[in-house]
């Protein structure tokens, strides 16, 4: 993890998004007209997020007859398809027999590597729809001739976390996906959120927050609509760029004695198995769902002890002390007053600070302390199986791209 935080860098797309960082932007709302069914549109009679205020407790759920029907006839919306964790949800989905309609970008991947054939080929066989999710308009025009939906899952994350990005993507292309979910007769909404929303000092957790209050408000508004927001711990790929380092012999670079703060991570597969379950399983309707992976949290230091163990070398370590990140902040921060084109180089600073130091476990509010042990947990795979394999085969299908931060 410290070595992927020491190699922050901007990203490479360029945002263009006229929003001030220093304050929440309103959204703009669209009532959009239903392609549903009769009975959909039903579902879909209250009015369509009027407003971004706190929501009231929310009534009690109404049953949702979709999940009376067998997944070959429930078609679930997928925003973010192609994205890390959005392509095995939706291989998951279709595994389990639903039809899935993915939207995804016209070049899609790691520096839009990936062609649309690429990507039809990589989803199939689900509908593919191309798409801008950050134009709702165009949004909704792409997607009105494949609708109904009965569930949608947004999967979609800015790639860097910086000021700008956050805001047009983790806010307003998530509440697209909501507007044009409903539009379609969507009576369930699944959120890719992130735990670490829960202590909020970063810019991409204000704006995934805000969609979250969205969210629950439009539950209360409309009973037949229900919501599941997902809040995984760390991915495995974000622990895994230190692999070749510790097997080419070189130390394992952490901040502090590497006990600052630790994660229960979860693989992709499983998290998207979590995800998938939240369409049917009513224990999970209107709930915040903290999800970490199997077995004890693990600090940076049990994670390098790990990755030596695996490879037969004694461990060597490089403490980095905190501190360091902090003199580097209050530098950017100062500059960028001065330069507003250093704002997301001060944020990309404030978010290594984070994840160097705050845990990625579920925050206790009766103790105010992170928490192992009511951290829940999911799946099978573990992180040692893992660094194994990545051993074995490197990081192919594992790349962090723009997220090099993560």
């Amino acid at each position: 993890m410290a070595a992927l935080l020491l190699s922050a860098r901007l990203p490479t797309n360029t945002i263009t998004t006229p929003t001030s960082s220093s304050s929440t932007p309103s959204p703009s709302f669209l009532s959009f007209p239903s392609t549903a069914t009769p009975a959909a549109r039903r579902c879909c009679r209250a009015p369509l997020l009027a407003s971004s205020a706190a929501a009231p407790p929310a009534p009690a759920p109404a049953a949702q007859p979709f999940r009376a029907l067998p997944p070959s006839e429930t078609t679930v919306l997928v925003t973010g398809a192609t994205g890390y964790i959005g392509r095995y949800v939706a291989r998951e989905l279709l595994r389990r027999g639903h039809r899935v309609l993915a939207v995804a970008r016209a070049r899609s991947g790691i520096r839009g590597r990936n062609s649309p054939e690429d990507v039809i080929a990589d989803l199939a066989p689900a509908q593919v729809v191309f798409s801008d999710v950050t134009d709702p308009a165009v949004l909704l025009a792409d997607l009105s001739a494949h609708g109904p939906v009965h569930a949608a899952v947004c999967c979609l994350a800015s790639r860097g976390g910086g000021v700008q990005d956050s805001w047009r993507v983790d806010y307003r292309a998530t509440l697209h996906t909501l507007q044009a979910a409903r539009g379609l007769g969507a009576s369930h909404f699944v959120l890719l959120s992130a735990i670490c929303v829960q202590k909020p000092l970063l810019e991409f957790q204000r704006a995934k927050l805000k969609f979250e209050e969205e969210l629950a408000a439009e539950a209360a508004r409309d009973p037949a609509f229900t919501y599941s927001i997902v809040r995984p711990t760390a991915f495995f790929k974000s622990l895994g760029g230190q692999v070749d380092i510790v097997k080419n012999g070189q130390p394992y670079v952490m901040f502090g004695d590497g006990k600052l703060c630790a994660c229960k991570p979860i693989s992709e597969e499983d998290l998207a198995a979590f995800i998938a379950d939240c369409i049917y399983d009513e224990d999970k309707i209107n709930q915040v769902l903290p999800i970490g992976g199997p077995g004890k949290a693990l600090t940076p230091l049990e994670q390098g002890e790990m990755l030596f163990r695996l490879v037969g070398r004694e461990p060597k370590f490089i403490k980095v002390p905190i501190q360091i990140m902090d003199g580097v902040i209050w530098v950017l921060d100062g500059l960028a007053k001065l330069f507003p084109g250093l704002e997301d180089a001060a944020e990309f600073g404030k978010i290594g600070r984070y994840y160097a130091s705050e845990s990625m476990l579920l925050l206790d509010p009766e103790t105010g302390e992170y928490s192992d042990e009511k951290t829940p947990s999911y799946g099978k795979d573990t992180l040692e199986q893992f660094f194994e394999r990545v051993i074995r085969e490197g990081m192919a299908g594992q790349e962090l791209g723009e997220q090099t931060i993560f």
